[in-house]
């Protein structure tokens, strides 16, 4: 199955929001299914909403419908172009279309403005003048009802009359809102007079200098919904609280056009993330990350470029399934999603992180040898590609140790590894600088070990990966790990909560043939972990590679240490 067709696949496996709909379908009360996906451009989307898109496209997939991507652009001080650009292409990467079927809450600003003149008509909105500080101060507490604004009594013509002259520009930004009549008793403080319209000058990315009044989220959301005849509006937990002015306003607009249900589910919190908007931005503009597609950054241009694909991520939202308790879902679940994919699909080379040099005093100046190593070892159609194999080597740092540990079964003087497709290898001296570092191992290979196997049954317990010094290439590597250093980081803190290990750059040596490594290709570089020819910054015969995951979790291993 291709990656286009998984994403198409229907969402598998019964769950609440299923089960509603299946009994809507089933009664008649709904004839078919229309969801949508609303972000507000106002910032790049990130894992969290990677579930709720999975969510809305796969439920209209799995009953024949179809999802509509709108955007919620009500708020023109924080909205770009480049928001709505880069989430139209995340909703691509992942593997989604809308279609025909984008959308626009902008696009509905006038007939917004109707309906609320119909509703300032009917007794159901007034214009009011309380500054914010005011209307926190009016509105009451949880244990304690609100008061009513001393402006809640106007008259329809008042009310009218100043709400025309709200649209016109007349007052100055933040002085009025129009706010609906509900019940300042009302135990949700949602339902306590909400606003609907705020004064607020600022050109905006699709309507310019037109209007200098715009509606609020909770007016503009469920009418938007409406028009669009959304059969099931499906929102994260927060929205709960909402539903009742939700459908309070889509019961008291005369000639609405159709009446969503809303139902909510419980929002992705992972572990070692944050999914604050306001925080992500502030990672951004304060310079704690190099941009919003950042590796480190839980967003999906973040992710993408780290080297996750659609198809990790797609699984990973559907292994954790909807709920509607909030919890916080182990970061671990995502990097294991990523594995499973790239274990399957990437193929093999050998790349040598920290270089260590090895010079084979029984092998010869100038000879290669070539040995053939597959690209995968479950999947021949991937092919071979040949490796070089040279007097001088370059092995890992790591793989050495002088006074072995217990249980180290690596190379160590007198000691003899596997290289991998090779020889045995047996390390004869150590050579050392003036400072005492080691700076070269003096080694042997048995000849008659050729594909790393002994005729006389000797065996070794370490297998190690190399690469030929002279016909191995550099490559930057950059080797992410998770940006905050604890499970639940503390944003109050930010610069404190972050993992100072987050990004390590090195200069590795890797085989001459990824040179030509396409960007946005996967490779496992052996005994290492999955890692990506970063498609924004790698050159042609330069690939800059960036560590996806390690090969297995060792977060934990390394959490004990610091």
């Amino acid at each position: 199955m291709s990656d286009s067709e998984q994403a198409t696949s229907p969402v598998q496996g019964p769950h609440f929001v299923h089960e509603i709909i299946e009994s809507e379908l089933a009664s008649g009360k709904v004839k078919g299914v229309v969801t949508r996906f609303p972000p507000e451009p106002n910032g790049y989307l990130h894992i969290g909403h990677a579930k709720s898109i999975c969510l809305n496209f796969g439920t209209a997939k799995k009953y024949g419908g179809r999802c509509h991507l709108r955007f919620d652009d009500t708020n023109p001080t924080k909205e770009e172009q480049e928001f709505i650009d880069s989430i139209m292409e995340d909703i691509h990467w992942l593997g989604f279309d809308w279609g025909e079927y984008l959308f626009f809450a902008s696009s509905y600003f006038e007939q917004l403005y109707q309906w609320a003149e119909q509703m300032i008509r009917e007794g159901k909105a007034y214009v009011c003048d309380l500054t914010a500080d005011e209307v926190r101060e009016y509105r009451g507490t949880l244990t304690e009802p609100g008061r009513e604004s001393p402006y809640r009594n106007r008259s329809v013509e008042e009310n009218l009359d100043l709400f025309r002259r709200m649209r016109a520009g007349e007052f100055p930004d933040g002085s009025k809102t129009l706010r609906a009549k509900l019940d300042m008793a009302s135990p949700n403080i949602n339902m306590r007079d909400p606003a609907m319209y705020r004064i607020r000058r600022a050109t905006h990315p699709r309507t310019g200098d037109k209007w200098c009044i715009y509606p609020m989220y909770d007016w503009a959301h469920g009418q938007s919904d409406a028009i669009e005849h959304i059969t099931h509006s499906i929102c994260t937990l927060e929205f709960e609280n909402h539903r009742p002015l939700y459908n309070w306003f889509l019961d008291n607009i005369t000639g609405i056009p159709s009446h969503p249900r809303q139902i909510e589910f419980a929002r992705l919190n992972l572990t070692y993330t944050v999914m604050s908007k306001r925080i992500l931005r502030r990672l951004v503009e304060e310079h704690f990350v190099e941009g919003w597609d950042d590796p480190r950054m839980p967003t999906i241009a973040g992710l993408r470029r780290r080297g996750f694909t659609p198809a990790s991520i797609r699984a990973f939202c559907e292994r954790i399934g909807l709920s509607k308790r909030e919890s916080l879902v182990d970061v671990t679940l995502l990097e294991n999603a990523v594995r499973d994919d790239l274990n399957a699909n990437a193929p093999r080379a050998m790349a040598v992180l920290n270089p260590l040099k090895v010079v084979i005093e029984n092998w010869e100046e100038g000879k290669v040898e070539l040995f053939d190593a597959p690209f995968h070892p479950d999947k021949p159609e991937f092919g071979s590609r040949p490796v070089p194999f040279t007097r001088e080597l370059f092995i890992e740092r790591d793989d050495f140790m002088e006074v072995p540990e217990k249980k180290f079964f690596r190379l160590a003087p007198g000691r003899e590894v596997r290289l991998r497709w090779a020889y045995f290898l047996k390390c004869e001296r150590v050579v050392k600088d003036d400072q005492g570092n080691i700076v070269e191992l003096r080694c042997t290979v048995d000849h008659a070990t050729k594909g790393g196997s002994s005729p006389d049954g000797r065996k070794v317990k370490g297998t190690i990966h190399w690469v030929s010094a002279t016909e191995s290439i550099p490559a930057e590597v950059r080797l992410y790990d998770r940006l905050f250093r604890e499970e639940s980081p503390d944003s109050s803190n930010l610069e404190a909560a972050l993992n100072p290990d987050s990004l390590k750059v090195v200069t590795a040596r890797v085989e001459k043939g990824l040179a030509d490594a396409k960007p946005g290709s996967h490779y496992q570089f052996e005994r290492t972990g999955y890692f990506y020819a970063d498609h924004v910054s790698s050159k042609p015969g330069a690939p800059v590679f960036n560590r996806v995951v390690p090969l297995r979790d060792t977060w934990a291993k390394v959490s004990a240490k610091s």
